[in-house]
């Protein structure tokens, strides 16, 4: 099924976790549900060759893609940008993944001319939410569910300029 979506339809970003992306490029990854396998994680070691994986793949699906992890990728067959922003609770609360993708389909509807560029955006905007929504259940003294309530008010409440001066984004 996985091969028939890929040859039938052209995805304009493919986004999942690095087991994800290497089982759908492979066949095979480490995934353990939808948790990446630490082995596979991205790191600033083997960042180069992920990128590069990233890059080929896109060239092959005609899509960006788009790692997420610790560290963030999003390529092109041309182009990445290592994203790293976003906090670890986010992991611990079911359904940032699919938030995640949901807002990376809003960024790019309003600027289809550049979705490489808006979708490392969307992924730097909603893993700087990530930041400050941490920040706010460790000034709170609260825990998971409330993590997720500040997430998705920091989502809502963005500024630009706030942004801006939060997003940890690189050309590589």
């Amino acid at each position: 099924v996985l091969n028939k979506l890929l040859n039938e339809i052209k995805f304009s970003v493919i986004r999942g976790n690095i087991s994800e992306i290497k089982f759908l490029a492979n066949g095979t990854g480490g995934a353990k549900g939808v948790d990446a396998n630490a082995s596979d994680k991205a790191t600033d070691k083997n960042l180069e060759t992920i990128v590069d994986f990233a890059k080929d793949l896109s060239k092959k699906t005609g899509s960006i893609i788009a790692i997420s992890g610790e560290i963030d990728i999003v390529a092109d067959s041309k182009k990445a940008y290592i994203i790293r922003n976003g906090h670890e609770m986010m992991a611990r609360v079911t359904g940032t993944g699919c938030m995640l993708s949901s807002l990376i389909g809003v960024f790019i509807s309003v600027n289809k001319q550049n979705i490489l560029d808006a979708t490392a955006a969307a992924i730097g905007y909603y893993g700087y939410c990530g930041e400050l929504a941490y920040k706010k259940t460790i000034e709170t003294k609260s825990g998971t569910s409330s993590f997720r309530t500040y997430l998705i008010d920091f989502v809502s409440q963005m500024d630009y300029q706030s942004f801006k001066g939060g997003a940890k984004i690189e050309i590589m």
